[in-house]
């Protein structure tokens, strides 16, 4: 009696650790790690201190926490499509389903719940954002299925991917947007996203083909290029943005935090190897990460001091 009390008791903590496993492994398959790319959602509330109250912030965080579960529904997906070129990653393979730990039938239809969830709440708080918030979705489905192997347009969707965080913060709290911060939020992502490239054919030149195909039709010479072209039109898009967007004069003061910025992240990626994760650079590098944190402080202040 005595040994079939305790089996049972190991039998109960056993299905405990399953559980807590399964519930991790689903949590890292959501990639929360990449999710500083959805922080765009508050630009709108940085330029709109006139607005801000504790249901304004908690409607932006709303939006970036939505956001967040969408992108990883598509991670989801993305890796299932993935899953066996990312097995000959070097760093991929211990992704979730690439590494054999998470079930992909079990991802797929975890995935699709939190999808249906938050398309739901979305379009129940408000039905534009909802809107947004679904072509997000379906544009990224798309890239995963078929546009990644298209080149150039690659690129070209991921920077589009930012460009509607940018829209669906704005449209959550009602503000509007203006041409010059939307095509300024374009032209970093396009730099961020071939950048990215450029890790990717670095790492795996012996046989870039075997893991992502575009990589075939990419070459160094081609992505730095373009890298001098997207970041000098940065650079001119973000000037005139602080001159000409109806806001407050001093936001030129700002430049300079733009300028360091992106300067800073092609050091990295051409002397360092780094840029295969943005996210992972913004957390790790620390004149990056401080650069970051000071141009917010100082969009504040000049905001607040010059315009309310």
């Amino acid at each position: 009696m005595g040994v079939t009390s305790n089996s049972v008791k190991v039998d109960v903590k056993t299905a405990s650790r399953v559980r807590q496993n399964i519930v991790y492994l689903l949590i890292r398959q959501l990639r929360p790690h990449q999710w500083t790319k959805n922080l765009l959602v508050f630009a709108a509330l940085l330029f709109s201190l006139h607005k801000v109250s504790t249901f304004v912030i908690g409607k932006s965080l709303f939006a970036f926490l939505l956001f967040c579960f969408v992108s990883g529904c598509v991670y989801i997906l993305n890796d299932f499509v993935d899953i066996k070129n990312d097995r000959n990653h070097p760093e991929k393979r211990f992704r979730p389903m690439a590494s054999g730990t998470l079930p992909p039938a079990l991802a797929l239809a975890f995935g699709a719940l939190l999808l249906a969830g938050s398309l739901f709440s979305a379009f129940y708080f408000d039905r534009l954002f909802g809107v947004v918030l679904a072509v997000y979705f379906v544009l990224n489905v798309a890239y995963s299925l078929k546009l990644k192997h298209v080149v150039i347009l690659d690129v070209m969707i991921i920077s589009a991917g930012f460009v509607l965080r940018a829209i669906g913060g704005s449209l959550m709290i009602n503000t509007p947007f203006t041409p010059w911060f939307l095509l300024c939020t374009m032209l970093l992502a396009l730099f961020l996203a071939i950048s990215k490239r450029r890790h990717e054919l670095l790492l795996l030149q012996a046989d870039k083909g075997t893991h992502r195909k575009v990589l075939d039709s990419y070459s160094s010479e081609l992505l730095n290029q373009l890298n001098t072209i997207v970041t000098t039109a940065t650079i001119i898009s973000y000037s005139l943005f602080t001159f000409t967007s109806g806001r407050t004069i001093h936001l030129m003061w700002t430049i300079p935090f733009v300028i360091f910025g992106i300067f800073r992240y092609l050091y990295l990626i051409t002397i360092t190897d780094k840029g295969g994760s943005p996210e992972k650079v913004l957390l790790q590098d620390k004149p990056i990460l401080i650069t970051v944190v000071l141009y917010a402080i100082t969009v504040a202040g000049i905001i607040y001091t010059f315009e309310y």
